[in-house]
């Protein structure tokens, strides 16, 4: 009897029975050629795997693979697999060290860096500062070209009070008359290429807010005589010395500026001025300010006060309201519209500001009522409102009923009367004019003559403002100082989204953090310190008058708040552009149309 034999590569099957040797040698030849052609086969797998021959060859046999050989062929794949995932892993493990190893020499390398190496590169960037200013002035010469050649000639000493198209002379000339020359005319002088001097023996300006109250006397063209002569309520609160002017609140005219603005507050239903805010009032534009004494008690409550008075050669009223730092122009109520939006203040305020409002049938009150914000304030002090005085002239009696009549057919309210003091509220609802008497003879401006934004056009004889979107009365308005960021609602009536509106916001910060640094190696370049040691921040009260040359939004003016700079901004708004006074108006912000 046979006895089996496994199979594999360990030879020949040899039978055990001599008798069946022809079978068994025939089965022999037959299991060699078997063998030889599985012998091929093992070469080709040997090909395929040549990482297999580091096996030995009884490894099937140890592990029990099935005879067929094809549980052994499927080992040899999984064994490559293994290797390859064991090579990946080497290598991925060989980069992350190789990276752990360049930072941390990198992190050794930065701090090993000495304090004097520090110190070169914080006066480096010092320098790359002020050679930043440098390259902007000469690529300023560069962009001059040929007109660089031609150095710019001081103007001869008549124009050290130039205001351009404003020119008494040249509007006489013209026929102006009727207090029509200190009017407003352009075009009809030559441009003048010249740079203006400032007065002999200019000083810098005191710093705010001791510069409010005190002001060097050369820098300013007004003489003593012109000081006490005046009977201007802020002209005489003024004390001379050899070299300043001191403003102070003491006047026999009244018990002072703080108790003439505490008795408004209260005539308007407030405690006092500090509740001004409250009542909606930011923003009050100061008709014949005189010195500005007004507006400068005001802004301590954070009340923005815009000054215009007329045209003046000398003791202008602007300039030294200028020179104090507070919010100044020149304007006038002669023939033209001033050059703001309608609906632009909280408050209108004259004391003896001079004008005839009952003159060319009450058009100056029309003018007032256009600038004023619904439910806003117009406040006038004048010997011509005191019905009850001994002194007063028929004319003044005349001027007084106009006015209380006028008023009324404005649609607005007399809150209270205190001696020459009178308080009138502008309407806050539109159908008050629908509403008013037959035959009062002002009526509403069409739609083609209600300009929100006019630029200096002639008075008109009609009530404007009254088809705007943004009649919003002011007691419903966002109290200051969350006015000056205006939500969406209030965006979409200027047409701007959120996201522009933002954009702008943060842009500007950013820009008021680096114009403070550029500054600080400015005026310290003499300042002494030591090597490491940062430029000193420049002082919150270095600037204070700050004009925008194209406001935009307002974003400079918000920016420079936020930052708790001490200053104002007068925001022009440049008449060959997109035109946002109005949206700037509505932050709490001052500004203005003009035509570069």
């Amino acid at each position: 009897m046979s006895r089996p034999l496994h199979r594999g590569a360990s030879g020949p099957r040899i039978s055990a029975s001599s008798n069946d040797l022809c079978d068994s040698q025939m089965k022999d030849k037959t299991e060699k050629e078997e063998l030889d052609r599985r012998g091929s086969d093992h070469s080709c797998l040997f090909l395929k795997f040549p990482f297999r021959l580091l096996l030995p060859d009884n490894y099937t046999l140890k592990y029990g693979m099935a005879e067929n050989d094809f549980a052994s062929d499927s080992l040899v794949i999984g064994t490559q697999r293994s290797r390859h995932r064991l090579t990946m892993l080497l290598l991925k493990f060989s980069l992350i060290l190789i990276a752990i190893l360049a930072l941390t020499g990198s992190f050794w390398w930065a701090i090993s860096i000495s304090t004097t190496s520090r110190g070169h590169i914080f006066h480096g960037y010092r320098r790359l500062q002020e050679q930043l200013v440098l390259d902007l002035w000469d690529i300023g010469e560069l962009s001059l070209g040929s007109l660089k050649l031609k150095e710019l000639e001081f103007c001869p000493q008549e124009f050290e009070n130039h205001v351009p198209c404003f020119n008494v002379t040249a509007n006489l000339a013209l026929s102006h008359s009727d207090s029509n020359e200190f009017d407003r005319f352009c075009g009809h002088e030559p441009r003048q290429n010249c740079l203006i001097v400032p007065p002999l023996n200019y000083k810098i300006p005191i710093r705010w807010p001791t510069g409010r109250d005190v002001i060097w006397f050369a820098n300013v063209k007004i003489t003593a005589q012109e000081v006490m002569s005046s009977g201007s309520l802020t002209k005489r609160m003024m004390m001379l010395d050899e070299e300043q002017i001191s403003f102070r609140s003491a006047s026999f005219m009244f018990d002072g500026i703080e108790d003439y603005s505490h008795q408004i507050a209260e005539m308007i239903g407030l405690r006092n001025e500090s509740n001004f805010i409250r009542a909606g009032v930011r923003t009050i534009l100061d008709i014949g300010c005189g010195y500005g004494s007004f507006g400068a008690h005001l802004f301590s409550n954070e009340l923005l006060t815009m000054c215009i008075a007329n045209y003046e050669v000398l003791g202008s009223q602007v300039q030294l309201t200028l020179e104090r730092g507070l919010p100044a122009m020149i304007g006038s109520f002669i023939s033209k519209q001033l050059p703001y939006p309608s609906l632009s203040f909280d408050m209108l305020h004259c004391a003896r500001c001079g004008i005839d409002w009952d003159q060319k049938d009450g058009i100056y009150l029309i003018e007032v009522d256009r600038v004023l914000k619904p439910g806003g304030y117009f406040v006038w002090t004048s010997p011509d409102t005191n019905f009850q005085g001994v002194i007063r002239t028929k004319e003044h009696k005349k001027m007084g009923k106009f006015v209380h009549d006028f008023a009324e057919n404005l649609c607005w309210e007399m809150l209270s009367q205190q001696e020459e003091t009178i308080v009138w509220k502008k309407t806050s609802k539109r159908n008050c004019y629908s509403s008013r008497k037959p035959g009062s003879g002002l009526s509403i401006c069409s739609k083609s003559n209600d300009v929100e934004s006019p630029y200096y056009r002639p008075l008109q004889a009609c009530i404007g403002g009254t088809r705007s979107r943004r009649w919003i009365p002011i007691e419903e308005r966002t109290a200051w100082p969350s006015r000056a960021n205006l939500n969406k609602r209030e965006l979409a009536l200027h047409g701007l989204h959120l996201e522009e509106y933002a954009d702008d916001t943060d842009h500007w910060k950013a820009a008021v953090r680096n114009y403070w640094s550029l500054l600080s190696p400015l005026i310290f370049s003499d300042h002494p310190k030591r090597p490491g040691d940062e430029d000193p921040s420049a002082p919150y009260n270095m600037l204070r008058n700050v004009l925008d040359m194209n406001a935009n939004f307002g974003g400079f003016n918000s920016a420079l708040l936020e930052a708790k700079k001490s200053v104002w901004v007068m925001n022009v708004v440049p008449t060959n552009g997109p035109n946002y006074l109005p949206l700037i108006m509505d932050r709490g912000f001052v500004g203005v149309l003009h035509n570069w």
